[in-house]
């Protein structure tokens, strides 16, 4: 039996995924994105990991099954869940058996065994970080082809998406990017919704508490007004396919 090492768990998620969810924090990330706002998840194990079963962790989401309701459920979300695949692989089969939908909120990032956790997984929120393989590097500090495969494997399985992109000032946005992320999206099949998400600094402290230098020191926050016309375009094209 694998222990999970986990970080937080959220009772009453409301963006994570369709409906009311339980979204589950795990320890672990590869990434180093700039932007990124939980740095006291990278490392899987430390002190401040919480250790649970997968038994454990499930009978915690079955005493929220009642706020679920048709659409709701658990969203293993991070760091990078994938990072914990054996746990993971020991998990969803309880939450399949306890009526118990199932989101994978990811960048893909993660250490294989992906068809079998796609096959017990009900939706996938994934974390397009950039377009090009430079842009990826430079957000990430990491190769593009991990990604690529985990994204691979879901279209190979037919397993629905949903797109996120943070949008960071002099990062990922512009005319030419954003142009860039349409032609990208119109090639992938199964995607359900696609979501900007600004650029914040409301994790700013974490850095300063654990000593580290914030990558993007003096960038300034967007709001969520300031993607509206490029948010109604990628609508509008998901929109057009879907009616094809």
């Amino acid at each position: 039996m694998h222990e999970g090492y986990i970080h937080s768990i959220e009772s009453m998620g409301l963006v994570d995924g369709p409906g009311i969810r339980t979204v589950v924090f795990l320890q672990g990330c590869r990434l180093r994105c700039r932007y990124c706002h939980n740095p006291d998840t990278w490392e899987i194990g430390g002190q401040r990991a919480k250790r649970l079963t997968p038994e454990e962790l499930v009978r915690r989401l079955c005493r929220f099954k009642a706020y679920y309701g048709e659409k709701g459920g658990v969203t293993f979300s991070g760091g990078e869940p994938l990072l914990q695949k054996d746990f993971l692989l020991e998990t969803l089969p309880l939450c399949r058996a306890a009526g118990i939908h199932v989101c994978l909120d990811t960048a893909g990032y993660g250490i294989g065994g992906y068809e079998d956790i796609l096959k017990l997984t009900d939706l996938v929120l994934f974390d397009v970080k950039h377009v090009t393989q430079e842009g990826y590097r430079c957000v990430t500090g990491q190769e593009q082809e991990e990604s690529m495969r985990f994204l691979e494997t879901a279209q190979r399985m037919g397993t629905p998406l949903w797109i996120r992109h943070v949008v960071v000032p002099g990062l990922t946005d512009g005319a030419a990017h954003f142009q860039a992320l349409r032609e990208y999206l119109k090639t992938l099949r199964y995607v359900e919704r696609i979501e900007l998400l600004p650029y914040h600094t409301l994790g700013v402290s974490k850095y300063e508490t654990l000593g580290i230098p914030y990558p993007l020191e003096g960038v300034p926050p967007l709001s969520a007004g300031e993607l509206q016309v490029w948010q109604a375009l990628l609508e509008q094209d998901l929109r057009e396919r879907n009616n094809q």
